[in-house]
């Protein structure tokens, strides 16, 4: 899918095995693929919500692999796989369930997506039973939606109060990105604009990366000299064309640092990944899984020894593949499991790429102020969101009473944000106005900052 606002391909290729496995191709209309994958892993019994919730879920999962291209940025000629260990399950033919279809048909053009962010959330679910995650559980959801939560309701209880529902996108014919013909000095549109702007994000992250000064959507001697850069640090031809491959690089590393894939599209806080990793190995599943697989993602970006994996909390042979060549890369054990040594290895790497890079990128995201002052008596997410801050920061200022997290904004609330106010300054009036708002906020960026870097 060419990059630009995110709409509904009207179809999707998938590949019916494991990403890197030799397996028949089918491409599907998007909405039918949807209903094939919601019949395979829901059950049309359960509350009606609850099938809206893992619907939208699905549907912004698929579309975070398409709009992404995830696939195809790594040679591959199709769009999703079929591998639940991958992707999502699909079983060609089957029998699509009545309700499951006709909710389908309301949803499919609706998605999930992280406030301020574009692209389809990627949208991590599990079944809450035999499996769990950092992103959706299926059957939890049942149990929300059986206590009376919306399907809105229930997708941010598990992905965040940031998170909305993007309706009514629009539905039209996917096509590859890559414009066909190389583009090189002297063309002009949108084209070069895309490469201009996917640089411009790298270069936070590759300060060696000159700042492209042309005209957008001009290529010019600037936006040259960034692609000569780009194609060094990667080790491509150097000819400041780009090409087939170099477009797709491009393409690929502009997903990986703009959040590597949304880090908290994939269930796990950025200030989350610093406790061990140490004692994991192949058949091993679950969130520290996931935070592993991160971590080493993370690091693959950086480091040409350390392959790319995906991140789906289940250690198998690619992920202790990709241990192991870490291992190799730091002299250390070469076992494809993670000793304590490991694990301080590739804390130590992830921190040191992280002390390289410019603080906003390692900004913990924070909730918008929300529009009222809150005070004893305030109600809703807003109290739960203040709570959440003073419980975080509480850990470097003792003075500061942690909390309940229950979203009432309580004596005991205002008693913490008194002193909250007091300590950086404020005036000590228990309520959060907007300004104790931001302050809170900012507060609870630099924390976790110092946190992710030092390891603490």
């Amino acid at each position: 899918m060419a990059q630009g606002l995110p709409y509904i391909p009207e179809t999707i290729t998938v590949h019916l095995g494991r990403p890197d496995a030799p397996a028949e191709n089918v491409t599907v209309s998007f909405a039918d693929y949807i209903k094939n994958v919601a019949s395979s892993e829901i059950y049309p019994t359960w509350p009606e919500e609850a099938i809206r919730a893992n619907i939208l879920a699905e549907i912004s999962f698929a579309l975070n692999r398409v709009y992404t291209e995830f696939y195809r940025s790594q040679g591959y000629d199709f769009d999703i796989t079929n591998s639940t260990a991958a992707d999502q399950s699909f079983v060609r033919g089957r029998d699509v369930f009545e309700n499951i279809s006709r909710i389908t048909e309301e949803l499919f053009t609706s998605y999930i997506s992280r406030r301020g962010d574009e692209a389809p959330l990627f949208a991590a679910y599990c079944d809450g039973r035999v499996v769990t995650c950092g992103g959706l559980s299926q059957w939890g959801s049942v149990d929300l939606a059986r206590a009376g939560y919306s399907a809105e309701d229930i997708i941010r209880t598990y992905y965040g109060r940031d998170v909305e529902i993007v309706r009514d996108a629009p539905i039209q014919g996917q096509s590859e990105s890559y414009p066909g013909s190389p583009i090189r000095r002297g063309d002009v549109g949108e084209d070069v604009f895309i490469i201009q702007t996917r640089l411009d994000r790298i270069r936070r992250n590759y300060p060696s990366i000159p700042r492209i000064t042309d005209e957008s959507g001009v290529f010019g001697e600037s936006t040259e000299a960034a692609v000569r850069a780009f194609q060094r640090i990667f080790y491509l031809a150097e000819d400041g064309v780009v090409g087939r491959g170099t477009w797709y690089k491009i393409a690929g590393i502009w997903t990986g640092v703009k959040g590597l894939s949304d880090l908290n599209s994939e269930g796990v806080a950025i200030e989350e990944i610093v406790g061990t990793v140490a004692g994991l190995e192949e058949g091993d599943s679950g969130v520290r899984v996931r935070e592993l697989q991160y971590l080493l993602g993370y690091i693959a970006q950086f480091d040409e020894a350390v392959p790319p994996i995906l991140i789906d909390g289940i250690f198998g042979p690619k992920t202790r593949d990709a241990v192991a060549r870490f291992q190799a890369s730091r002299d250390l054990p070469v076992t494809g499991a993670t000793d304590e040594a490991t694990s301080d290895a590739i804390l130590s790497a992830y921190r040191g790429i992280l002390m390289a890079l410019p603080p906003e990128f390692l900004d913990a995201a924070t909730a918008e102020y929300p529009g009222v002052p809150l005070s004893v008596g305030y109600r809703g997410d807003a109290a739960s969101t203040v709570q959440e801050y003073i419980n975080f920061i509480a850990e470097d200022y003792p003075s500061i009473k942690r909390l309940a997290v229950d979203g009432v904004y309580g004596e005991l609330t205002a008693a913490s944000v008194s002193e909250f106010q007091r300590l950086f300054g404020l005036p000590a009036t228990g309520v959060t106005d907007e300004t104790t708002w931001r302050s809170m906020a900012d507060a609870y960026r630099e924390a976790a900052r110092r946190r992710i870097t030092s390891g603490t």
